[in-house]
C-alpha cells in the first residue's frame, strides 16, 4: 500500500507513529448504599472524604506536566502521587491497570479508607481498565479522567494501520476499534461507586475526535464550557491554571458539579 505513494507522502504516514508515540505521550454517584456489578456488591465509600490521590500518567508516561498538578493538590492539603507507569509507558495498559492497583494497596495499606484517582489522556483508561479488574467500586471515592481517550482515538487507529510497527501495544489498545476499546465500551461506561468525572477540551488533537473523552454517567464538561474561549491543548490540560482549579474543585468533600466560571481566573 504504502508503496503506491508518492515519496513524500509516504513519509507523512510513515511518520505518525512516531508522533502518536510523542503525542499520546453526577451520573455515577452513590452514597454509602451498596450495589452490585460484575458480579461483586458494590458498597460506595464515603464521599465526604479527602484520601490521597492516584495519578495516571498518558501514553509513554510522562510525568512533566502532571507535577503541577500533583503541586497543586499538595498546596491543598492532598496527598498525591503520580503513578510510575511500569517500563517505558507504551505497554499494554492491562499491565498499567496492575501497577495502578499496586499504588492503591500501598495508600491503602497506609491506612487511607479509599482512593481519588485523576488519570490524565490514556492513564484515565487505565484508571477504567483498574476499576473494572480490581473491584474499584468499593476503593475509589472520585475517579477524574483529562482529556482520555475512552472511545479511542483515531490518531492510534491511523498509527495501527499505516505504521503497526511504530505504533507499540498501547497505542494499538487506544485504536478506536480495538477489542480492548470495545470490551471496556460494551457495558456501563460508569459502574457504581465513585463520582466520575470526564474534563476534556475541544482543542484536542491527541484525544480525536475530542468527543472521545466523554463518558456516559459522567460529570462531562469541557474547558470551553466553563471558561469560554479558552485555549488548552491536550499537553497543557494536566498544567493549566484553570483545568486544576477545577480538578481541586471535583476532588472536594461536596458533589461534583459542574465549577463556576471564577476557575477561569485561577493563575
Amino acid at each position: 500500500m504504502l508503496d503506491s505513494l508518492a515519496p513524500a507522502r509516504r513519509r507523512l504516514f510513515l511518520g505518525v507513529g512516531g508522533v502518536v508515540a510523542a503525542a499520546l505521550l453526577v451520573g455515577g454517584v452513590a452514597f454509602g448504599v451498596s450495589a452490585v456489578h460484575g458480579g461483586h456488591t458494590v458498597t460506595p465509600v464515603s464521599q465526604d472524604a479527602q484520601p490521597p490521590v492516584l495519578i495516571v500518567p498518558g501514553y509513554g508516561g510522562g510525568t512533566g506536566g502532571l507535577e503541577t498538578l500533583a503541586a497543586a493538590l499538595r498546596a491543598h492539603g492532598r496527598d498525591a502521587t503520580i503513578v510510575q507507569l511500569a517500563g517505558d509507558g507504551t505497554g499494554d495498559l492491562e499491565t498499567q491497570a496492575a501497577v495502578l492497583q499496586r499504588a492503591v494497596q500501598t495508600a491503602l495499606g497506609r491506612g487511607a479508607p479509599s482512593v481519588d484517582i485523576v488519570g490524565y489522556s490514556a492513564g484515565g483508561v487505565t484508571a477504567r481498565l483498574w476499576f473494572r479488574a480490581y473491584d474499584g467500586g468499593s476503593v475509589a471515592r472520585r475517579i477524574v479522567t483529562l482529556g482520555s481517550p475512552q472511545h479511542g482515538t483515531d490518531l492510534a487507529a491511523l498509527a495501527s494501520d499505516l505504521a503497526p510497527d511504530s505504533c507499540p501495544v498501547a497505542c494499538q489498545q487506544l485504536a478506536t476499534d480495538s477489542d480492548l476499546i470495545r470490551s471496556l465500551d460494551s457495558g456501563d461506561e460508569t459502574p457504581p461507586g465513585p463520582a466520575w468525572v470526564s474534563i476534556w477540551t475541544t482543542d484536542d488533537r491527541i484525544s480525536t475526535p475530542p468527543q472521545t473523552a466523554s463518558l456516559d454517567g459522567a460529570l462531562d464538561l469541557t474547558v470551553q464550557s466553563v471558561c469560554p474561549g479558552r485555549s488548552v491543548t491536550h499537553g497543557q490540560l494536566p498544567e493549566d491554571p484553570a483545568v486544576v482549579a477545577m480538578v481541586l474543585a471535583e476532588l472536594a468533600r461536596t458533589p461534583p458539579v459542574v465549577p463556576p466560571s471564577s476557575v477561569c481566573a485561577a493563575a
